[in-house]
């Protein structure tokens, strides 16, 4: 029995031992491999502060980069300031000439076509006589002796000027050489042009749209002026048509007498 006892007590010895070895093991592994992490956290912070410490020197190095030549194309160069101030000087001198000079130009160009227009005379004489303005038939012919019949008025009146019939956009031409003296647009006789031929003689046209030519613009005999408009109201019945009147020191005559 004492045998079996003591025998009993050695294995459980035993295995208290083994169980203690194995404990014993198991911490030394775990300090071996957290030892083994540290380490390889210190070696890879180590390479980490090594690389930085490259990169910086090397940026410390390079002495044109672009940063540094952006850097000193912003910085301006030191200059004399007695010199800029001759220089800026100069430039304002220069770019008042140059001012003045655009300015006598631009004068020029506007003096030169009233210096022209004056020196440009202007001739007309019943025995030159006038084309007409448009190819159509006389439906109200000149009258300032006795009166005339006006349909779309249904009343008798005067008329200093002669009414061709024409269709709408018919073109209208000029029935002598002179200068556009005015534009306006009257109630009777729509758009109206009155054109200076010289010697007192003036030629109207009305019932006009669309015009070629401005106040001031010099014209030759056979030049569009414009094309024929819808009629006024006051000519209605009568239809399209061109108004043509011819003034004499400012007194209407008969164009016929002086057409072609």
């Amino acid at each position: 029995m004492k045998r079996k006892g003591w025998a009993g007590f050695l294995r459980r010895k035993q295995y208290v031992i083994a169980g203690t070895l194995v404990v014993i093991a198991a911490i030394g592994t775990t300090v071996l491999y957290s030892n083994h992490q540290e380490q390889e956290r210190q070696q890879m912070e180590a390479e980490l502060a090594e690389e930085m410490n490259s990169s910086k020197e090397e940026v410390a190095e390079v002495p044109d980069t672009e940063e540094a030549q952006e850097a000193s194309a912003v910085i301006p160069p030191k200059t004399n300031p007695a010199a800029e101030q001759q220089e800026e000087a100069a430039d304002i001198a220069e770019s008042t000439e140059e001012a003045e000079t655009e300015e006598t130009k631009e004068t020029s160009a506007v003096i030169l076509p009233k210096t022209t227009s004056t020196v440009e005379a202007l001739h007309f004489s019943k025995e030159q006589g006038l084309m007409w303005p448009m190819q159509g038939n006389v439906i109200i012919d000149y009258s300032m002796d006795a009166t005339v019949y006006f349909a779309t008025l249904d009343q008798y009146k005067y008329n200093p000027a002669v009414i061709i019939a024409g269709n709408v956009n018919d073109k209208v031409y000029s029935a002598a050489r002179g200068q556009i003296q005015g534009i306006e647009n009257d109630e009777v006789t729509g758009c109206t042009v009155t054109v200076n031929l010289g010697d007192g003689y003036q030629a109207i046209y009305g019932q006009l749209k669309e015009l070629n030519f401005e106040v001031g613009d010099y014209v030759e005999a056979g030049h569009v002026l414009g094309y024929i408009s819808e009629p006024t109201k006051y000519y209605s019945v009568e239809g399209s048509n061109l108004y043509f009147e011819l003034l004499k020191d400012g007194v209407p005559v008969d164009p016929v007498e002086y057409f072609e």
